[in-house]
């Protein structure tokens, strides 16, 4: 058999249900891997999810969840490891402590092949896509500049009771107090917000930290919903597709220092906008695409920016006020295309929406538009593969497929599709 129970797994739980309990151990063969993280397992016929394991790998894991249908484990004992595994370089990466890193146990190769099979089978079962199909696209996800510690330019750090800064358990509330996270950028290591520097946070809930490309570090601290600077610039200067920003420390910006020049590129090398053509930047930001945009199709062209959150929207219009083919639509992108507050035709559309994805909605009506391609930034392959089979539904393909490891040590993968009509 695949699976052998260890002596303490009971086949049926004392109340007469069946399957396995929360606590419960079990030795199990772990299969493919997963979303979120994890590798799947089965058990007597029973789905298991299991965190720190990798596949082909033997192991003692430990139920720390019970769903209708299936569970979650994390491995608590590597009986025969895979190849591919390493010691996590952070001594809070492991069963019960910080969720924050899901892959630190896997040597940084295979953390690639790893988010490339889950990208594949997201494709093939909610997109629609087969085995020839995610072949002929070439899916695999690459790896940006620098390594995989150190990289992370915004990291926000929960406060436990006691005041001490901490990140959360897997799928917790629970705070783990930590003396150093190492996959924040050094500037954010270096500054004394944790225990191990004898800060304590006793009236904050939060406390956040964000290290610009400008070079601006930033310490901001929040209870109940308000926040107050503690340290650093209340705006910082980020620096990409050829400009500088500056934006409030809590507007969004990609939080891997390489991540905008990729995703920029990856943009326009997918659509090739030139010189008059119209451009829409949907979930725009603060206008890092619509900028890119701007600088391809020229003065003769025009490039709409639709933004909801009000900080992206102030600070779109700051940064690009000098860029006069830039119009900023402050609405939802859904009420924008709905109500006709930006209309056709459009030639290039740039969709970068939230992890939910941009739903069928927007999908129709950006198709309706009549744009000869629409460059898709995602950062949750489901998502987008569930929005790629509203495309194809409606006659268009997935030309072409860019995947970037943005984070490293994590499950989370950037996509960059490239959508055309047939």
């Amino acid at each position: 058999m695949n699976e052998m129970t260890l002596p303490v797994q009971q086949s049926e739980a004392a109340d007469g249900r069946s399957g396995l309990t929360e606590a419960e151990q079990v030795e199990l063969t772990v299969a493919a891997v997963a979303p979120g993280g994890h590798c799947v397992a089965r058990v007597n016929g029973q789905v298991v999810f299991v965190r720190h394991a990798l596949p082909g790998e033997r192991v003692v894991a430990e139920v720390t969840e019970v769903h209708r249908g299936f569970v979650r484990a994390d491995a608590v004992r590597v009986l025969e490891p895979s190849a591919d595994r390493v010691e996590p370089p952070c001594p809070y990466a492991r069963p019960g402590r910080c969720g924050g890193c899901d892959l630190q146990h896997v040597a940084v190769p295979a953390q690639l092949r790893w988010k490339t099979d889950v990208v594949r089978e997201q494709l093939i079962r909610l997109g629609g896509l087969d085995e020839a199909g995610c072949d002929a696209l070439d899916v695999r996800v690459e790896a940006l500049p620098g390594g995989p510690l150190g990289w992370r330019s915004r990291v926000r750090y929960a406060v436990d009771a006691a005041g001490r800064a901490g990140l959360l358990k897997h799928r917790s509330h629970e705070v783990v107090p930590v003396d150093r996270c190492l996959i924040a950028h050094p500037a954010i290591q270096d500054r004394p917000v944790l225990t191990s520097s004898g800060t304590r946070w006793p009236d904050d809930d939060a406390v956040e930290v964000v290290a610009s490309t400008g070079g601006d570090v930033t310490v901001t601290a929040s209870t109940a919903g308000r926040t107050r600077r503690v340290s650093g610039p209340e705006r910082v200067r980020e620096r990409a597709a050829g400009r500088d920003w500056l934006l409030p420390a809590s507007s969004f910006w990609q939080v891997h220092p390489a991540a905008a020049d990729t995703l920029v590129a990856a943009v326009l090398e997918l659509t090739g906008p030139g010189p008059g053509e119209r451009a829409w930047d949907l979930y725009g930001g603060a206008g890092l695409f619509a900028a890119a945009l701007a600088e391809r199709v020229g003065e003769s062209g025009r490039v709409t920016l639709v933004e909801a959150a009000g900080d992206g929207v102030a600070a779109a219009r700051e940064n690009l006020r000098d860029v006069a083919q830039v119009e900023v639509v402050a609405a939802r992108v859904e009420t924008a295309l709905a109500r006709r507050r930006i209309t056709g035709p459009v030639d290039v559309v740039v969709l970068d929406p939230p992890r939910s994805g941009a739903g069928a909605r927007v999908v129709r009506d950006v198709v309706a538009a009549g744009p000869r391609a629409v460059a898709y930034v995602a950062c949750d392959p489901a998502a987008f593969a569930r929005d790629l089979r509203v495309f194809t539904d409606l006659g268009w393909r997935l030309a072409a497929l860019r995947g970037y490891d943005l984070f490293p040590m994590t499950q989370h993968v950037e996509l960059v599709g490239l959508l055309l009509p047939t």
